[in-house]
């Protein structure tokens, strides 16, 4: 694994190791710009690899690249562990949107919120056009970055090509996940760059599989109630069945996202729960 490793023109790469879900062990951070440069994915807590990318963010002033922030796609520990410590050392400002800012309070301090349709245009000599996209779905602040001159979206955890996007019940919303991948897919993206894994070549191709896979494993939970009581099931005793398919070792993680389908398919009206916490099948579904 290459650091920094140059994407293209005006684009670096630099994985750094976070504490992040395997079987992914890195977080990408990128700087985008010629000559105003953006960094974004503040990711590591780690002491060793603090300093590498500080010597990383350093170094792009010799190249004639200046950063001038820093950019949190969300607030989850391994895309922010190094944000205040970095932008302390390069005296940065920290720029992220208004929801992952409140989930940061007291903790980061966010100098700058970005909203939905804004446009962070960088100087250079060929000036990057980045609009800003508030993605929720996976985090409440989620947003990805749209260069439109070269079709080129910074997308963090909305997808990956590395380990797996876990929608949680607490902070991940399938409906809207589902909604947004949909929004990504129509942008007409020629590269997406993941927080994990390598650049995705044909992106519009696998935000519409991650679309089809969460369906089809909507599907599994809706057919899961056939074998379950009428009175209702528990998470627990519709998790081995709807997630068959699925290692045991992995069913915690597998029943966190069996619960944000359900409450999805709740809000839809598709699934009751009762009194007791548990699910059945709304009449008619």
């Amino acid at each position: 694994m290459g650091r920094p490793w140059r994407v293209m023109l005006g684009v670096e790469r630099f994985p750094a190791l976070t504490p992040t879900l395997p079987p992914a062990t890195h977080t990408n951070s990128y700087a985008l710009g010629e000559r105003e440069v953006l960094l974004v994915e503040p990711a590591t807590p780690f002491d060793d690899e603090r300093r590498a990318w500080l010597a990383w963010a350093r170094s792009l002033v010799s190249h004639g690249r200046h950063p001038i922030g820093i950019v949190l796609t969300h607030h989850h520990a391994d895309h922010v562990g190094g944000a205040w410590f970095f932008a302390n050392e390069l005296r940065l400002p920290l720029l992220a949107h208004r929801e992952t800012a409140a989930r940061l309070a007291g903790e980061v301090r966010v100098d700058r919120h970005i909203e939905d349709g804004e446009r962070l245009v960088l100087d250079g000599p060929h000036p990057m056009p980045l609009r800003v996209l508030h993605t929720p779905g996976h985090a409440p602040g989620h947003i990805c970055l749209f260069d439109e001159d070269t079709g080129t979206a910074i997308v963090g955890d909305m997808v990956a090509s590395e380990g797996t996007i876990l929608i949680e019940p607490v902070d991940g919303d399938m409906i809207e996940y589902l909604a947004q991948l949909d929004r990504l897919a129509g942008l007409g993206a020629h590269v997406a760059l993941p927080a994990h894994g390598e650049p995705i070549d044909e992106p519009t191709t696998l935000f519409r599989r991650y679309i089809t896979h969460r369906l089809a494993r909507e599907a599994k939970v809706v057919a899961a109630f056939a074998s379950m009581p009428p009175a209702g099931a528990s998470l627990d005793a519709l998790l081995p069945v709807a997630y068959a398919d699925t290692p045991p070792l992995l069913w915690p993680l597998a029943r966190m996202s069996l619960e944000a389908h359900l409450v999805k398919l709740v809000r839809e009206g598709r699934v009751l729960r009762t009194a007791s916490g548990d699910y059945h099948l709304a009449p008619g579904s």
